[in-house]
């Protein structure tokens, strides 16, 4: 099931955590590099992780968390932003760990993609790792193209060479 999500108010906060808790254990290094308890420090990156949705994603306008679900388990989210009408950047594209290899990212990626064709014309931007062959394949697989060697991050304003610039364009 698709969940389209709006508010912070409507997140099922451990649910999403466990989607993330593999990146959210890799970002205690960065976040927390002192805190040899990592139960801890997970704890604290969680926080917040938890405090920027919040406090900023959902402050902005447009911005929605889409949710794939699975027999009541969260298996696989992203965020959305609305830059301007048409116009979107996607971001924190991730699925749980032991649900991963099975397609769930792209069935969630196709998702989003068939309820924004509803409304008309639009273009989904997002910048990946040029590493992270999976991602970049999960989003070719549902049509996205590489259109720049840097990807730029809509929301910060800025470009990264290490990433690539991946659109979805869809003309109605």
């Amino acid at each position: 099931m698709l969940l389209r999500i709006g508010r912070f108010d409507d997140l099922d906060e451990r649910k999403l955590m466990d989607i993330y808790s593999e990146s959210n254990f890799e970002n205690t290094d960065y976040f927390f590099p002192d805190l040899e308890d990592k139960k801890e420090a997970v704890r604290k990156v969680e926080e917040g992780f938890l405090g920027f949705l919040k406090d900023e994603f959902f402050s902005q306008s447009g911005s929605e968390y889409w949710v794939l679900e699975s027999d009541g388990v969260w298996v696989s989210a992203l965020r959305l932003s609305r830059i301007e009408k048409g116009l979107y950047y996607l971001e924190a594209l991730e699925t749980r760990p032991d649900y991963r290899r099975q397609g769930h990212a792209a069935s969630l990626l196709d998702g989003v993609i068939d309820e924004l064709k509803k409304a008309g014309p639009f273009r989904i931007c997002d910048c990946i790792s040029k590493r992270n062959t999976a991602s970049i394949k999960t989003h070719e697989k549902c049509g996205f193209s590489i259109v720049s060697e840097a990807g730029y991050d809509y929301l910060l304003n800025e470009s990264d060479d290490h990433d690539y610039g991946l659109e979805y364009r869809f003309i109605s």
